[in-house]
């Protein structure tokens, strides 16, 4: 990291509690933006205070606030700022980010964002191909099922739509629902039913595996991913892996901080 620079890239994430995801996932992709902007100083900040106050109590491990990494840029004398999210969608999340970032414009030169994962339809394409290439075993009577977030806001139609484009990518034994929104659990388990996979894998669409992963996915309660499906008369396989941990999303969350960067110029 060059010290002298006046340019940083702050990598913003939602954050988990989870260690091990922590390292295999969000660290992994400041890391690979590390290497990637060798002139540009990183930062890091998460948007959930839930998170960073859990993490404090229970490891003594601190990370900053959005409010408080900016606050440590102006100390260090920034000038030029890059906000790079690793948020998938441009949801309710990243519109927050957006304001608290922009409500320091005053204090900066220039600020420019980078878009989440999944910005348009190149995007969607890439990242199919991220993560069917990490499942080049696959075979076609085994059903993939991705568990993504969900959302309230319009954006979530973005779920429907990967699914959609999977189907049309040659990849008719993959689908993706999601834990909060539509397509829900009960959706999926009609349309992989009806597929009638020899074995199911589930694993999560989120950049790292934590509580969904292990509890609304993974666990034990009747109403997890994993039961549902084996209730279903279906052999399941959990994967714990976040998508953070895929080579092809992280390279995809560097290209987009690559454009921000060409924005300013």
């Amino acid at each position: 990291m060059n010290q002298q620079t006046d340019k940083a890239i702050l990598v913003v994430s939602f954050g988990t509690s989870y260690e091990a995801s922590r390292k295999a996932t969000i660290e992994k992709i400041e890391q690979d933006i590390r290497n990637a902007f060798q002139d540009h100083r990183i930062y890091r900040a998460w948007t959930s205070k839930f998170i960073i106050s859990i993490l404090k109590k229970r490891d003594n491990y601190t990370v900053p606030t959005v409010k408080e990494a900016l606050e440590q840029m102006i100390t260090d004398g920034i000038r030029e700022v890059v906000v790079q999210p690793t948020h998938i969608l441009d949801g309710i999340e990243n519109n927050i980010m957006k304001e608290e970032v922009l409500s320091y414009k005053e204090s900066f030169d220039k600020i420019a964002f980078g878009t989440p994962l999944l910005a348009d339809s190149k995007d969607e394409s890439q990242a199919i191909n991220a993560v069917t290439t990490e499942f080049s075993d696959l075979k076609e009577t085994e059903a993939l099922v991705f568990m993504g977030h969900g959302t309230t806001h319009q954006v979530n139609t973005v779920y429907a739509g990967l699914d959609q484009k999977f189907k049309e990518s040659a990849h008719a034994n993959v689908f993706i629902g999601t834990v909060e929104a539509d397509p829900t659990i009960h959706n999926l388990v009609k349309e992989v039913t009806s597929f009638q996979p020899s074995k199911i894998y589930v694993t999560p669409f989120m950049i790292v595996a934590g509580d969904h992963a292990h509890n609304d996915m993974a666990g034990d309660s009747p109403d997890s991913w994993v039961c549902q499906f084996e209730n279903a008369g279906f052999e399941v396989c959990p994967i714990i892996k976040g998508l953070g941990e895929y080579p092809g999303i992280r390279r995809m969350y560097v290209e987009h901080a690559q454009k921000a960067i060409d924005s300013m110029k």
